[in-house]
């Protein structure tokens, strides 16, 4: 079994790629740095920091290299540019990135016989959801810019199995945590933002009222709904979530606790969620304030049933269990910074 890994650097693609080597699976993993770290390359029992390529998923003739040789079974699309304000202060990278560099993946794999690839998207297309918990078939289109670009992704990916026959599945990603995390990012997630600010002792500073609901899942229940979904055929999307939600105050109870620490949190206006990217409050069409008040305040929570009857794939970690893991890992890279 031979499996190539795109944006195996980063949090998730690093943690894919331990597991199959650990199940005794060939990997080759490549990423760009945009957003990787050789930290994650880093586990107690392997390091592929001398087996990781330099290379960007819109480079033609590096995806084609990898590909042609016609024994790379499975390909694992992880890269591509995620932060959402990222998105939208650099729209054309990120189509660039996440949907012309996806759809060279696709073509590649066409050409080269990969019997599947599974595409990292996202939840977020869920943005302007209504009726919960939200299920595959039936949303609302997204308006930023990040889930559009996995829309337009998905798009792609249907039309490559309608029109060429190819197995593609794109798993829906809820708010993914576990260790190697990015808490060293601009604007980090959310859960390693909390651990981070924690470990240092400063107040937190939260958005709203923190009593804004999200779906979490742990990154050990994630990879192992991504080795069953190589099971499917034609194309498919998939919710990759818990179906069950914690509000952002919740969680900081349990990282407090779990942390020995007690610093009570601040909230800070909608309207300054994004002051880190000022370019986006600029120019003749600033973002509009309701828009970061919606991001902020958005409620979701994801139906993960299709997964469990296609796959017979269910969560298994709970929230106390997986921070615990996150905190024992994000305090001892903090420790060496």
């Amino acid at each position: 079994m031979k499996i190539l890994i795109t944006g195996a650097a980063g949090f998730i693609g690093s943690q894919l790629a331990y597991r199959f080597w650990k199940r005794g699976e060939e990997v080759v993993i490549l990423d760009n740095f945009s957003y990787g770290h050789m930290d994650n390359l880093e586990f107690p029992d392997k390091s592929f920091a001398d087996e990781i390529l330099r290379m960007d998923i819109r480079d033609k003739a590096g995806i084609e290299s990898l590909l042609k040789n016609g024994d790379v079974d499975y390909v694992y699309n992880i890269a591509g540019v995620a932060p959402l304000p990222d998105c939208q202060i650099d729209p054309a990278e990120a189509v660039d990135n996440n949907v012309t560099g996806f759809v060279n993946v696709l073509e590649m794999s066409r050409r080269y016989g990969v019997k599947k690839v599974i595409q990292a998207s996202t939840n977020a297309m869920y943005e302007n959801e209504t009726v919960f918990p939200t299920v595959e078939t039936s949303f609302r289109q997204p308006t930023l810019i990040y889930p559009n670009t996995k829309y337009c992704a998905e798009r792609f990916a249907q039309s490559f199995c309608d029109t060429y026959g190819m197995n593609v599945t794109c798993m829906r990603f809820a708010n993914v945590y576990g260790p190697h995390i990015d808490c060293l990012r601009k604007q980090p997630p959310f859960v390693a933002y909390m651990i981070r600010e924690l470990y240092y002792g400063r107040t937190p500073i939260f958005h709203s009222d923190g009593n804004q609901r999200r779906d979490y899942i742990y990154v050990d229940d994630l990879i192992d709904l991504a080795i069953k979904v190589r099971e499917g055929q034609g194309f498919d999307a998939v919710n990759c979530s818990s179906n069950v939600n914690y509000s952002v105050n919740e969680m900081y109870d349990i990282a407090q606790e779990l942390m020995g620490k007690q610093i009570p949190q601040q909230y800070a206006s909608d309207a300054h969620y994004w002051e880190k990217y000022p370019g986006l409050y600029e120019g003749a069409y600033p973002i509009r304030e309701e828009i970061l008040s919606h991001e902020i305040n958005k409620y979701s929570l994801c139906d993960n049933s299709h997964a469990k009857e296609a796959y017979g794939w269910e969560p298994k970690v709970s929230m106390r269990d997986g921070l615990q893991a996150v905190i024992e890992h994000e305090c001892a890279l903090l420790s060496r910074l």
